[in-house]
């Protein structure tokens, strides 16, 4: 219900209302919750119930692609696509994988289940040996092509894989997650340009600028931040009776030997949460650097927003985070080296480009959810070319 929630809060938030988007793009992971097998009952009827909200009436277009299916282990991804189409967008069309053609998109559907056989999107999970230490993920991504006048593009939702444990990502760096992620990353962008046919690699469809949003889960680098936060403290190691690595405790060498931070595989306790609050957190973006290696590949708004992860899911603790893992900017919108330069920026809009996070100050799980609103224009070049404002929300 929560997560739920949390997509209803997403699209009717101030934030998405003031900037009347007429197109409006909403990827979600772990559609259903965390308890799935219970909660995925209560989607549809609450799809249908935002469908035909106040806050999307004059949307009168929809798509909706829900993978629902949970007891198909080799299938099932938890993603959810939602794509709103303002009445004021005379012109817009979805491409058809199997046709390999254009449709104009007209009135509502709500895709599930079979998603598979669905021809507007592409949707695959990872190989299961990119993430042995999990017998069964989720993990995977939506594509889907959308054209607007004389603009092209692809929108990607992914899902990457997490930490599995605080301790095994703070013993080198990068840690060994850090590596699966951008294994898999590459595997998107990869797959999405080029197939391997007879050991030669083929176009499988026209290459267009794309966006790829969604739970990335980029860490930071876990062990430069701790000698960071932890550089005047003495560190004491807690085993088990199988001599593995049980608790990191972290202690000030006087102040009484204060303890100022306590680690466990799903335990991240430091003392001063509001180094990851003030200024946005900014100090610590010299450790965000799992992006770095697509930097010719991928782009990115500047942030300046606080880690959008793990927040308090306690609905009176909106700005805390929980100690479960060191706070982190997972959710991101990323975008092709084309897709930046569709971006509109006009020198008399000073805010034409907003990349933020939507409701910092309430509870909205315990991933912050985060925008970007823009202007493109249609048929660039062109004398009394359209602007269409997007806003896509992660």
């Amino acid at each position: 219900v929560s997560a739920l929630m949390a997509m209803c809060e997403r699209l009717s938030h101030p934030t998405v209302q003031s900037h009347k988007p007429h197109f409006l793009a909403l990827h979600c992971q772990e559609v259903g919750g965390k308890n799935f097998e219970e909660s995925m009952s209560h989607v549809d009827n609450f799809v249908k119930e935002l469908l035909s909200s106040d806050a999307l009436k004059e949307y009168s277009r929809a798509r909706v692609y829900l993978d629902e299916n949970y007891r198909s282990q080799e299938h099932f991804t938890a993603l959810g696509s939602l794509y709103f189409i303002h009445d004021s967008l005379k012109n817009i069309q979805q491409f058809d994988f199997k046709a390999k053609k254009f449709r104009k998109v007209v009135g509502k559907e709500t895709c599930s289940e079979t998603l598979e056989s669905t021809p507007t999107l592409e949707k695959a999970k990872f190989p299961q040996d990119y993430f042995p230490e999990c017998k069964w993920s989720r993990k995977g991504f939506i594509r889907t092509r959308w054209a607007m006048a004389d603009c092209a593009f692809d929108l990607v939702n992914i899902h990457l894989f997490h930490d599995a444990s605080n301790l095994v990502a703070w013993e080198k760096s990068p840690s060994e997650y850090s590596g699966t992620r951008q294994k898999a990353l590459a595997y998107v962008l990869d797959r999405y340009s080029r197939y391997l046919k007879n050991q030669i690699l083929i176009e499988r469809y026209e290459k267009l600028p794309f966006f790829v949003f969604g739970d990335f889960n980029f860490r930071l680098d876990s062990k430069k931040v701790i000698e960071k936060l932890c550089s005047d403290a003495t560190m004491q190691t807690i085993r088990t009776d199988n001599n593995e690595i049980h608790k990191l405790v972290f202690q000030e060498t006087d102040n009484d030997r204060k303890v100022i931070l306590q680690i466990e595989k799903k335990l991240f306790n430091y003392v001063n949460q509001e180094v990851f609050r003030e200024d946005n957190g900014t100090s610590l973006l010299e450790f965000d650097n799992e992006l770095s290696v697509f930097k010719e590949r991928l782009h990115e708004q500047e942030i300046g927003f606080p880690p959008s992860y793990p927040y308090s899911e306690d609905s009176s603790q909106g700005k805390q985070y929980m100690n479960t893992r060191c706070p982190a900017w997972c959710d991101r919108i990323l975008m092709s080296p084309s897709a930046r330069d569709m971006l509109l920026k006009p020198e008399n809009e000073e805010k034409s480009i907003v990349y933020d996070n939507i409701g910092p100050n309430v509870c909205m799980g315990d991933h912050k959810p985060v925008f970007l609103s823009f202007r493109i224009t249609a048929g660039a070049g062109k004398p009394n070319a359209n602007k269409h404002k997007c806003c896509v929300v992660q």
